[in-house]
């Protein structure tokens, strides 16, 4: 293996060793710097402090940090489970199982991409917490709801939800999987970082979930927007109170606090164009196509997709272009993270394949 190629993991019977270069390696935390470097420049501008709100970003980085590293012991008890065929591995052979899989190189790296991630992240929330000190009053919240209406042959796409599924028991359903979002994110890269068949797919991912912060902070610079629900509230009156309702009034009023004294207030966290909650979840469907992954996998990810979209729209928080621009981004973060990594698609799809024909019962 020549320097500065990294290779790991037991492979399937028939398939071919996965090698990961450092141009994937690099790919996250170019990412992260490149991001972090135009935060501190706009904060600068904007005339206020970079920092990380609440500690957020850092209780992130702990909290799936501590999970990758349970995720990590779940992955070797599991293969080493396969290889003796019982659910009772012995240590020694968990231990070889470590030592193969999860080599200090490859720690490294994924402790890298999760670290660029959350950095990225933590770039990512001064920069949307200045768009109203750099494109002071621009908003074009009225463009895109006629935009919408244009879409929809002049009719408001979430009172047309609200008729079809009424206002109440759908209301708390679709602010469960709006929040439900929190969960998914982590968990999403956390299961990459982990079981990803092999790393260069590992960093190819976490390298596309980075760039979605990227490319959502750059559209909320090219059309700042508050969403239906702040500009349009009378659209939302009749929907009841709910975990979304209440988060909606925080950030509200944190963006309130936030304007009249960005010293010491939370920065702001509002921005509709465009959904980073359709981009990230498209980029994982996308992502789960690419990859020729589980049938089920794709329609578990199908699902999410499609009612996350009705929940940004339903509870005010997007228009429907916001949700067109997401899926727009969603495709580009893989397309740039394909770009950065140097990552094979042809190749891990062939992997894929080869492992589960290695695992069909002869």
């Amino acid at each position: 293996m020549s320097t500065g190629e990294f290779q790991y993991a037991r492979n399937a019977p028939g398939t071919v060793a996965q090698v990961a270069g450092w141009r994937g390696v690099l790919a996250p935390p170019v990412v992260a710097v490149l991001t972090l470097v135009g935060a501190l420049i706009c904060t600068n501008e904007a005339g206020v402090q970079f920092r990380d709100p609440d500690n957020v970003a850092a209780v992130y980085l702990l909290a799936v940090g501590a999970g990758v590293a349970g995720l990590i012991a779940l992955d070797v008890w599991w293969r080493a489970s396969r290889i003796a065929g019982t659910w009772r591995p012995a240590r020694a052979l968990m231990q070889e199982v470590r030592r193969e899989r999860w080599t200090r190189g490859r720690l490294a790296a994924v402790a890298c991409a999760l670290v660029s991630f959350y950095v990225t992240y933590l770039a990512y929330r001064n920069l949307k917490g200045v768009i109203p000190m750099l494109r002071p009053g621009e908003l074009f919240d009225r463009e895109l709801l006629e935009a919408d209406r244009v879409l929809f042959f002049g009719s408001d796409p979430a009172t047309l939800l609200h008729s079809a599924l009424g206002t109440g028991v759908a209301a708390h359903v679709l602010s469960g999987i709006y929040v439900a979002f929190i969960v998914f994110l982590p968990l999403s890269l956390g299961v990459a970082l982990v079981f990803a068949r092999d790393l260069p797919t590992t960093l190819f991912y976490a390298t596309a979930m980075s760039v979605n912060w990227v490319l959502g902070a750059a559209s909320y610079f090219v059309w700042p927007a508050l969403g239906p629900v702040y500009v349009y509230n009378e659209l939302f009156s009749d929907l009841p109170a709910s975990e979304v309702t209440r988060l909606q009034q925080i950030l509200l009023d944190d963006r309130i606090a936030w304007l009249r004294d960005p010293t010491s207030a939370t920065p702001q966290a509002i921005a509709a164009f465009a959904s980073l909650h359709i981009a990230m979840s498209f980029t994982a469907l996308l992502a789960a196509h690419m990859l020729d992954l589980s049938r089920r996998l794709k329609i578990a990810l199908w699902a999410w997709m499609i009612t996350t979209v009705i929940a940004t729209i339903y509870l005010g928080w997007h228009y429907v272009v916001d949700d067109v621009a997401g899926l727009i981004i969603g495709a580009a973060a893989l397309w740039l993270a394909k770009l950065l990594t140097g990552f094979d698609v042809q190749a891990a799809r062939a992997r894929q394949r080869q492992a589960r024909a290695a695992a069909a019962p002869v």
